[in-house]
C-alpha cells in the first residue's frame, strides 16, 4: 500500500514531465480539451481547525517525527484529514469528532512492559489509556519517539490499526520500557 501510493505520484509526475518535454513548440496555440475523470481528492480543510495541546520539540523529535509526517495520509479510516492549530509541526487530525496523532509526546505515565493494557498493532506496540470516557489514549512505548493518537470513544481502532505499519516502518524501534514512577 506505501509503494502504491510513492509509486503513483510518481508515475504521474514523470508522465507529466515526459509531456511538457516531448511537447512541439508549434503546438502552443493548440486549444485542446483534456477529459479528467475519476473522483477527486477529499478537500482537506473543509472543518475548523483542531487546537492540539503538544509537547516541546526535543532533538529527537525533529529528527524523527518529519519522516513520519510526510507518509500520513489524507484519509484515515475513513476520515478526512483537517487543519491542526498547534505549536508544533508534528500533530495531524482527521474527521469530526478528530481522531488527532501527535509525534513526539512523553512516555505514556501507567504504562508496564507486557501489562493488560498493551497491544502489539502490526509490529507496533501500543499502550491505550482509556480512563478518559470519550478518549482512548493510543501512544507507542516501542518507538525512540513516541507517538499519540487520541481517538473517539465512539470509534473502532482501525485509525492506530492503519497507522501502524506507518509508524512501524518510520520511527525507529526501542525495546519498551515502564513508565518512569512518580515520587
Amino acid at each position: 500500500m506505501i509503494a502504491t501510493a510513492v509509486l503513483v505520484p510518481l508515475v504521474v509526475v514523470l508522465l507529466v514531465l515526459v509531456n511538457m518535454v516531448g511537447r512541439d513548440d508549434d503546438a502552443e496555440g493548440d486549444d485542446q480539451v483534456v477529459d479528467v475523470a475519476g473522483t477527486p481528492s477529499a478537500p482537506r480543510g473543509d472543518l475548523p481547525p483542531v487546537e492540539v495541546d503538544t509537547p516541546a520539540v526535543t532533538p529527537a523529535a525533529e529528527l524523527a517525527c518529519p519522516v513520519l509526517m510526510a507518509q500520513l495520509p489524507l484519509e484515515l479510516a475513513g476520515e478526512t484529514s483537517r487543519m491542526v492549530d498547534s505549536d508544533s509541526l508534528f500533530a495531524y487530525a482527521w474527521g469530526d469528532p478528530a481522531t488527532v496523532l501527535v509525534c513526539g509526546v512523553e512516555p505514556p505515565p501507567g504504562y508496564v512492559v507486557g501489562g493488560p493494557s498493551t497491544f502489539l498493532v502490526s509490529g507496533v506496540e501500543w499502550f491505550v489509556d482509556t480512563t478518559d470516557p470519550d478518549t482512548y489514549v493510543w501512544t507507542t512505548v516501542d518507538r525512540n519517539v513516541p507517538v499519540q493518537v487520541r481517538v473517539p470513544a465512539t470509534a473502532d481502532s482501525a485509525a492506530p490499526t492503519a497507522l501502524s505499519p506507518i509508524i512501524g516502518t518510520s520511527i525507529p524501534y526501542v525495546a519498551p520500557t515502564p513508565a518512569p514512577t512518580t515520587d
